[in-house]
């Protein structure tokens, strides 16, 4: 069930040789980023955010377990001041709480606020619609492949520290 349609794969497996290049790879997650950067800066705007908000919000929506303010500067490699500043634009947008709920009153956990899912749902199904038509295309194997393949990639860059903004 393999995609065999017209559309250009932006030459990932060069003609004859069955080999898919490195460079072929960089070009093609160049091109998502960019792609799903486009619509994070749209929704940063329509919500009056940066898009590191909104990247802080995805850190902050993917989270296995409640997050701190560090945890989140760990994570974007932001200085203490601007993740406060990011979580104050956020927390006043409506899109995250603080609070303090452990038996420590001085540890803050950031959760993203129910009311604002609908919001970011509302301008993001563009991309979850056509990420499923792409999905469409390929068979459950080769969509494990490609999700082991992405988990590989997030776990190799997640080992990798962003400089210190």
């Amino acid at each position: 069930m393999a995609d065999t349609g017209e559309r250009s794969s932006g030459g990932s497996v060069p003609e004859g040789t069955g080999e898919v290049s490195l460079q072929a790879f960089a070009v093609q997650l160049r091109r998502l980023n960019g792609e799903t950067n486009r619509l994070v800066h749209g929704f940063a705007h329509d919500q009056g955010l940066h898009p590191t908000d909104v990247h802080a919000l995805s850190v902050i929506l993917d989270s296995a377990e409640p997050l701190t303010p560090g945890g989140l500067r760990e994570h974007l490699g932001l200085t203490s001041g601007a993740v406060t500043a990011c979580l104050d634009r956020l927390e006043r947008a409506g899109h995250v709480t603080r609070s303090r709920e452990s038996e420590d009153r001085r540890v803050v956990h950031v959760r993203y606020a129910q009311g604002a899912r609908a919001a970011a749902r509302s301008s993001f199904m563009p991309l979850a619609a056509a990420t499923d038509r792409a999905r469409q295309r390929f068979s459950d194997e080769e969509l494990a492949i490609a999700l082991r393949f992405l988990g590989a990639v997030n776990e190799e860059l997640g080992d990798l520290r962003a400089p210190r903004r």
